[in-house]
């Protein structure tokens, strides 16, 4: 198969201006609106019924050929709060947005691959393609499960994409289980006494306590959770003080804690409270520890997993599709379609060298020579789920 993997020329020419597009004008989430309103565009012109709306600017385009099974097929449409370095024609033109991690790829490729089956319709049943809003941080994909979305679009099982630099271009990489940490977050208040810098024996000073309880926490992974475990926690941010000759009378952390187990993650959440109590013990001060559950773990069910091996395997051969792929730490709100539905989320190569940037770098770049495989990796799941016409 030639590397346009059985894509229309003209269906690749307009994935890349699509990719261009959504690249030059980055939407941050549940702000998607242009974004939104090119891939409705692009589904009206196919006669492709959809459904704006869902998670406030989330769009469903069905595709319906007789009667037969339902899959769901889901691309990811925001950008990230961060500013563009790269020097390329279709540079950000929105100051600190960037799509730095791909959707407008993912998107484009989802387009691509509703052009060419409702085109040629090789196969009986239905198929929505859901183009989600609010990835990054935000659930996007929980607020359209919560409002409805497999109550309004029925599928018996879904499905995601994902690219990845440090993956060859040309090779697919998945797992059955456990693909995705689960990913909460917490802020801590730390409230000590406020005082002359001179004279910080009269007060109690938050900043050290803050010193003291970001090395504590540290602990809970090295000495709380066992090593066959994993588990992160990551303190990012420390706010407090606003002149230098004053003892200040609070400092907040904020920080993320990654697992990739249910028991390790509540283990995690209950060893951080008793380490903010003995830490406020110590040394007199007040610690508040607000734990939030955030995205939980993508699941990889074996059935569904199979068939996106398959799948991708027929495009590129068997021994370019890696299953035993390792879990990654990042995380992923796609698990929360797949707490409702079976499914499976797959990763692309996207890698040409050893030093392309990573996802979430101002440098990176969507690498375009994917476009026309990740439409054919589309097409080639809904042909293998669904039977021929």
């Amino acid at each position: 198969m030639s590397k346009k993997f059985g894509i229309a020329d003209d269906i690749c020419a307009r994935m890349l201006d699509w990719r261009h597009d959504i690249h030059a004008n980055p939407e941050t989430a549940f702000q998607e609106h242009r974004t939104a309103q090119l891939v409705a565009d692009a589904l009206m012109e196919m006669q492709i019924p959809l459904h704006r709306g869902l998670g406030g600017t989330g769009v469903v385009g069905t595709l319906k050929n007789g009667e037969g099974p339902t899959i769901a097929l889901r691309a990811d449409m925001d950008a990230l709060d961060l500013q563009e370095l790269g020097d390329r024609v279709h540079k950000s033109t929105r100051a600190g947005k960037m799509h730095g991690c791909g959707h407008d790829g993912h998107t484009t490729m989802l387009l691509g691959a509703a052009v060419q089956l409702a085109r040629h319709r090789p196969f009986r049943g239905t198929v929505h393609f859901v183009f989600q809003p609010a990835e990054e941080n935000e659930g996007g994909g929980k607020k359209m499960v919560e409002e409805g979305l497999f109550k309004m679009f029925p599928a018996d099982a879904v499905y995601g994409m994902h690219n990845i630099p440090n993956i060859p271009r040309g090779k697919f990489a998945i797992r059955t289980g456990i693909a995705t940490a689960f990913l909460d977050t917490f802020e801590i208040a730390v409230t000590g006494s406020g005082c002359h810098a001179a004279t910080p024996e009269k007060g109690i000073d938050p900043i050290l306590v803050s010193a003291d309880l970001v090395s504590a926490l540290q602990g809970i992974v090295s000495r709380r959770i066992g090593a066959m475990d994993a588990a992160v926690v990551s303190v990012t941010q420390i706010h407090g003080g606003d002149t230098w000759n004053v003892v200040p009378e609070t400092v907040t952390l904020r920080g993320t804690v990654r697992t990739l187990d249910a028991e390790i993650q509540n283990q995690v959440e209950a060893a951080m409270k008793q380490v903010c109590a003995g830490v406020a013990q110590t040394h007199g001060a007040k610690i508040d520890l607000s734990y939030m559950r955030g995205y939980p773990g993508v699941i990889n069910t074996p059935a569904e997993t199979d068939a996106a091996a398959s799948a991708a395997a027929n495009l590129v051969g068997v021994e370019q599709v890696q299953t035993d792929i390792k879990p990654a730490m990042g995380s992923e709100d796609f698990a929360f379609m797949l707490q409702e539905r079976p499914g499976a989320y797959i990763c692309i190569g996207a890698g040409e060298t050893a030093n392309d940037p990573p996802l979430h770098n101002p440098y990176y770049d969507f690498n375009d020579a994917i476009l026309p495989l990740g439409a054919a990796y589309w097409v080639e799941l809904v042909k293998q789920q669904l039977p021929a016409a």
